[in-house]
């Protein structure tokens, strides 16, 4: 007799899925590879930055001297010394810790070498959703 059993069964169904899981996976990031930043402009005697990644605007502003570069919790125009960091207009509030690295709002738990990476990770993690105004009174 030639029957399959079950264990066999389970063995080729689960290889099959795991094949398409990873065929899958690879498409993604092949795709998604290809269209995740537009190349940003470089950095003007302004040093600004402004780039499209994942069909969302960055733009980067640096702070307009001044300032000691301690800014507080938020970034921009509250903070001397802070960049101000703007997604599609909205400004993300960012924070250098005392280490160098840099958080958001957004990504409060996970540290960034910069700016750029930091906003570029907060587009990923809103996944389309609009940054929303913190505060505001």
């Amino acid at each position: 007799m030639n029957k399959i059993t079950r264990r066999q069964a389970l063995g080729a169904s689960a290889g099959a899925l795991t094949a398409l899981g990873l065929a899958g996976a690879t498409a993604h990031a092949a795709v998604t590879g290809s269209r995740t930043a537009a190349p940003a402009t470089p950095a003007g005697p302004s040093g600004s930055t402004d780039e499209v990644y994942q069909g969302r605007r960055i733009r980067i502003i640096p702070a307009s001297g001044g300032g000691d570069g301690h800014g507080g919790h938020h970034g921009g125009h509250q903070s001397p010394g802070m960049p101000t960091v703007l997604i599609d207009g909205r400004e993300l509030h960012v924070m250098r810790n005392a280490d160098g690295s840099w958080i958001s709002v957004v990504n409060h738990y996970e540290t960034f070498s910069g700016p750029l990476p930091l906003a570029r990770a907060a587009v990923r993690e809103l996944q389309g959703a609009a940054l929303v105004p913190m505060g505001g009174m």
